[in-house]
């Protein structure tokens, strides 16, 4: 059997079953590797050599962890908090509460929507605007699923459509390996192809928030050791993190580095008196903490994805795929749309997927007859499957270490499964439609 397959189903299995999902990680990277005919040793060094490139992800995300607490005591946060009671008021039972509860939904989905293309901060929002609401989402009785479903849509359905902030990096990259590949094409065709396989996203959301999780969901209202502390906002300290998000921006933005932006904030900040610099150390391990499982996840993610293009069986599972299918082209556009979810749930990133699968689908989608504007929507369909619903993807990630602070919400079966389900399904089918259409 292909060692792609065997070690991507090795650690979603384990994931399922509550195995810590790093853990799961190296296992299927092991099983993989010997499954594809590596060496335990080779497999171990290919392991080891991946894990270099999930570094600098790893230490972007602890330092964005840290400019978020960071910000956060300042009392931002607790401007929103308290905005909001106002509307809900303490006891939860107001006639107003549908109202917070919307009010609530649309601004973190407002936020992850420009975290990824107005304003390019990506997850670190999250760990700035959720935690601190968490009680109001208790009082109101939302089941927390509801919100991961709408964040991870935040954060997938605007780079995969618009060419803005990460969306323009990621059609770029298309644009990049298909020609590489041997098809040049217009970036400006790819929200064109790409604008149906979104509109299943947002099928998926309209499901999620009006059927699946629209039900009282019960949660313990747990005090934690972050935010919990109640901060005097002064009007000063406003400006001066306003300053700091764009100073962040401003450096982040032409050096393409969230280490850099977290840095240029985190020093804004000191600069200036909104935060004191004794307090800098714990701030910044405050932040490390609360991020550092999406750091390990990325960071063992690399390795895995190393194994398996050691091991060649993803050029091998295409191929063999293809050579089933005869002239069928609906079965070729399926197939290669389940490959391309099947790499990307165990890669975690739709980013890193396009190099791997552009080299192989455009040849092979040209040898069955597709235009290009039907290889564009299935190349760009088949790396943002699986980036949703993830255990290694930060769509995914994110979300869990907001929602997670208070130990409420289990990183597979309320961020993962719901995201898989709501989002993969619809966007296959929608995907797959737009190849054919274009065909």
């Amino acid at each position: 059997m292909n060692a792609v397959i065997i070690a991507v189903l090795v650690m979603l299995i384990l994931s399922l079953m509550r195995v810590n999902v790093v853990l799961a990680l190296v296992a299927g990277s092991i099983i993989g590797g010997l499954t594809g005919g590596l060496s335990f040793e080779a497999t171990i060094s290919s392991f080891t050599e991946g894990l270099g490139a999930g570094a600098t992800i790893a230490l972007s995300y602890a330092l964005l962890g840290g400019f978020a607490v960071a910000i956060s005591k300042t009392g931002i946060p607790q401007l929103l908090v308290s905005a909001i009671l106002r509307i809900v008021k303490k006891d939860g039972e107001s006639d107003r509460a549908g109202l917070g509860k919307v009010l609530i939904v649309l601004i973190l989905l407002t936020m992850a929507i420009f975290s990824q293309n107005l304003i390019p901060i990506h997850i670190a929002f999250i760990p700035l605007l959720v935690p601190p609401v968490l009680h109001i989402l208790n009082l109101l009785k939302v089941d927390r699923r509801l919100v991961a479903s709408v964040l991870t849509f935040g954060l997938t359905a605007p780079y995969i459509l618009l060419p803005y902030g990460y969306g323009f990096i990621f059609q770029e990259i298309i644009a990049i390996q298909m020609k590489a590949a041997g098809l040049a094409i217009d970036m400006a065709d790819i929200p064109k192809a790409m604008a149906l396989p979104v509109l299943g996203l947002v099928v998926g959301l309209l499901i999620a928030v009006f059927f699946s999780y629209r039900k009282p969901r019960e949660y313990e209202d747990r005090q934690t050791d972050m935010f919990e502390e109640k901060v005097q906002v002064k009007k000063r300290n406003i400006y001066f993190t306003i300053a700091a998000l764009i100073g962040t921006l401003i450096v982040q933005i032409p050096t393409q580095s969230m280490v850099a932006g977290a840095v240029t904030g985190i020093a804004i900040l000191y600069i200036t008196g909104a935060l004191k610099w004794k307090e800098a150390d714990g701030l910044i391990n405050e932040g490390m903490r609360m991020m550092a499982f999406v750091g390990f996840v990325m960071i063992s993610a690399n390795g895995f994805a190393s194994v398996l293009q050691a091991t060649g069986h993803i050029t091998t599972l295409v191929e063999s795929a293809s050579a089933m299918l005869g002239d069928n082209k609906g079965m070729a556009a399926f197939i290669m749309l389940l490959v391309g979810l099947i790499v990307t749930m165990g890669i975690g990133s739709s980013f890193a997927t396009i190099p791997i699968i552009a080299s192989i689908f455009v040849p092979l989608s040209m040898e069955f007859g597709f235009g290009g504007m039907a290889i564009i929507a299935l190349i760009g369909t088949a790396a943002a499957l699986g980036d949703a619903g993830s255990p290694a993807s930060d769509s995914t990630l994110g979300p869990t270490a907001g929602l997670g602070v208070d130990g409420q919400h289990n990183h597979i079966w309320d961020t993962c499964v719901p995201t898989f389900i709501h989002y993969n399904i619809p966007l296959i089918i929608f995907g797959w439609a737009t190849v054919m259409m274009f065909g």
